[in-house]
């Protein structure tokens, strides 16, 4: 089931077409042939092979004539798959073939692993003809960590905070591309953030967190707030009820080792509020009984389960399984 990391990445180029070609030229300095507009086509590339074979987007890129000059196949790639080695070429002839432009298959790839096998040439046999997919990984996104760059280039931002948020300037990065998210309005802005909060590993969000409660204790907003709200309410909510004293006395370091309870049931309740935001922006309709079962989840990793299968699903057992 498509998760909301794969999903919400995949939506990121939909939702802005020009954002692939932009890539291409930015990250890969490639010279693209000239065009005037891009648009999302139908993904589905079965009209001359009798299996399906869907990809995850496909945009063309037309001239004022409107004539398709460039057609760029995309794929979120988040784990190995070899048989992409099969179907990737097949997109890029089947779209040659219907179109008669050039054709290219890019692979986002935010795992390193990941990115390192997709950038491999596929040989087409005998070492007579290869496809080379075009990578967007953490090899070639840069770590965004200026946080004008990050507000020009937001997107890449984003891709920049997946990428590398969990690496020696991980803070940096993400703070960057966190600071950013207010060009967008409030629901992308929030799937935003949970693709790149859930991409950190747990020495990263606790550095996040503690962040952001310093900035709000010594008046500094530099996140949206928004975001401060998420994880406010979340992770900090049971450090913030309780020990508000201890806040105003300046003891944060006695408060992030001491009150480990306190946090834990606030990222618990961190995690049900955006579940259930989640779920009300997927039109899914919930009784009384599944709003009862999310409050009474005391299991993160279940949490975690279910917010993953939100944008896959179409009732509140798909959400709920």
């Amino acid at each position: 089931m498509p998760t909301l990391e794969h999903n919400g990445l995949v939506d990121m180029f939909r939702e802005n077409p020009s954002l692939a070609p932009h890539l291409l030229k930015l990250l890969f300095h490639l010279d693209l042939p000239p065009y005037t507009t891009v648009a999302v086509v139908e993904a589905s590339l079965d009209q001359l092979i009798p299996v399906e074979f869907r990809a995850d987007l496909v945009l063309d890129l037309r001239d004022d004539r409107g004539a398709v000059v460039l057609s760029i196949v995309l794929e979120l790639q988040r784990d190995i798959d070899r048989r992409k080695s099969y179907s990737w070429p097949v997109y890029v002839a089947v779209v040659r073939a219907q179109k008669e432009c050039q054709a290219v298959v890019v692979v986002v790839a935010p795992d390193a692993e990941v990115a390192a096998w997709a950038a491999q040439k596929i040989d087409l046999g005998l070492g007579l003809g290869t496809l080379q997919p075009l990578v967007i990984g953490p090899a070639i996104v840069p770590e965004v960590t200026d946080q004008a760059e990050a507000e020009k280039e937001t997107e890449l931002a984003i891709l920049s905070a997946v990428a590398h948020g969990n690496g020696p300037n991980g803070l940096a990065v993400v703070q960057a591309a966190l600071g950013a998210l207010g060009r967008f309005d409030r629901e992308h802005a929030a799937v935003y953030f949970q693709i790149v909060y859930n991409a950190l590993r747990d020495p990263m969000r606790r550095a996040l967190e503690a962040l952001i409660m310093e900035r709000q204790t010594e008046g500094k907003a530099t996140f949206p707030a928004f975001a401060e709200r998420l994880i406010e309410r979340g992770r900090l909510e049971g450090i913030r009820e309780g020990k508000l004293e201890g806040i105003r006395e300046g003891k944060l370091e006695g408060i992030r080792e001491g009150k480990l309870e306190g946090v834990r049931e606030g990222e618990l309740k961190g995690k049900r509020d955006a579940l259930l935001r989640l779920i009300a922006r997927a039109g899914i309709a919930l009784t009384a009984d599944d709003r009862a079962r999310i409050q009474a989840c005391t299991d993160p990793a279940t949490l975690d389960r279910w917010v993953d299968n939100v944008l896959g699903a179409k009732s509140a057992s798909d959400v709920l399984s």
